[in-house]
């Protein structure tokens, strides 16, 4: 029976994103173990059948220090525990797993780059940190029996060209999956026209453009609401302050369990995030049959398709959602069009089997 390892930042992003493909995987036989930061939800990952090994990682600190404790860390988890393969996912268990597993010799590894934030874009002639992560990428992703699984053809062409990852290793699977029982399309809610965006309540991803765009509704013709909460662990984050300053604007709901609720009872859906590997709020607002709105950025317009199923508008450009929104909720036609549309995309690529099945195929094919 082969063993896979599951290293994930946060046990409730291993809950949210991972934890299907992770049952598929015990269901198929393999021993799964998962590690993670400690926190409540390691219960819950516990609870499913998993081994759970807590490891020692910050979200988003830089001290040389903490982070050379976070490789070794992982490192001594992989000696001891003797993995066939580990699956990396998110940034810092990517480049500190990646790291590790050809150190300790793990036999196989999977990478999932589900986004790469802004280093590798930005423009600056002497840029000393993207030569440290360029390095590092270049390590950590050289294991020689790996796959690297990306979300949108953007992230792959940046890590082809600095040469951090070959052909042979590429494989695109289009986000984490959606559950199509649990997010079905229904028809829309009474009025006022809603527009819902639901995502932790980060500076990029928008949320301060959307407060934009609910400050141009002069009139109050509809409902802007706001599902998420602060994360003062990210740097990102909106203040506490800041996060009761847009209450005046937008009803801010706080953490939301019931998305496939919320989804039901809105017309549209906004997501005008600055970058993103795949947008999971997306994958399950096309699910819901709901038109969306969205940034032409990497990962956010990979989960639409352009005036079919959702609209385009500019980075950072709260007018330019306000119009959008506008002209769908001035057309119930066009709204329920692109409801269908995106609802027949998610049947068609975002699926949960479908997405599960490519999972277990790359573990086949490295644990042969």
């Amino acid at each position: 029976m082969s063993k896979i390892l599951f290293v994930v930042n946060n046990p409730d992003f291993f809950l949210s994103h991972r934890v299907r493909i992770a049952l598929a995987a015990k269901d198929a036989g393999y021993d799964v173990h998962v590690a993670t930061m400690p926190g409540k939800s390691v219960n819950q990952i516990v609870a499913y059948g998993f081994t759970h090994h807590e490891i020692t990682m910050s979200r988003s600190g830089t001290n040389p220090w903490g982070e050379a404790k976070t490789l070794w860390s992982i490192y001594r988890l992989f000696k001891q525990l003797k993995p066939d393969l580990v699956h990396l996912v998110t940034i810092k268990p990517v480049l500190y797993g990646g790291i590790a597993a050809r150190l300790a010799g793990v036999p196989a590894a999977v990478y999932a780059i589900s986004g790469l934030g802004f280093i590798f874009t930005r423009q600056k002639k002497r840029d000393i940190l993207k030569t440290v992560v360029t390095a590092l990428y270049r390590f950590a992703l050289g294991h020689g029996n790996s796959r690297v699984i990306f979300q949108n053809a953007d992230d792959c062409a940046i890590l082809r060209n600095i040469h951090a990852v070959r052909q042979e290793q590429v494989v695109m699977i289009r986000g984490a999956g959606v559950d199509l029982q649990e997010f079905q399309a229904s028809p829309e809610p009474a009025m006022p026209i809603t527009i819902t965006m639901a995502a932790r309540l980060l500076k990029d991803k928008g949320v301060m453009e959307f407060v934009e765009a609910a400050r141009c509704d002069k009139d109050n013709k509809y409902r802007w609401q706001l599902a998420g909460t602060i994360d003062l662990g990210n740097p990102a984050s909106l203040t506490e302050q800041e996060y009761q300053a847009i209450g005046q604007y937008v009803a801010c709901l706080g953490e939301r369990k019931d998305i496939a609720q919320l989804y039901a009872q809105s017309h549209i859906i906004v997501l005008p995030s600055y970058r993103e590997g795949i947008p999971k709020s997306l994958l399950e607002a096309a699910a819901a049959g709901r038109p969306i709105v969205t940034t032409d950025v990497p990962g956010c317009r990979d989960t639409i398709i352009p005036d079919k199923s959702g609209l385009l508008v500019p980075v950072k450009d709260g007018e330019a959602i306000f119009k959008a929104v506008q002209r769908l909720a001035n057309d119930v036609a066009l709204r329920s069009a692109m409801g269908k549309e995106g609802r027949a995309l998610a049947e068609r690529e975002f699926a949960m089997p479908i997405i599960i099945d490519k999972h277990l195929e790359v573990y086949r094919d490295l644990c042969q």
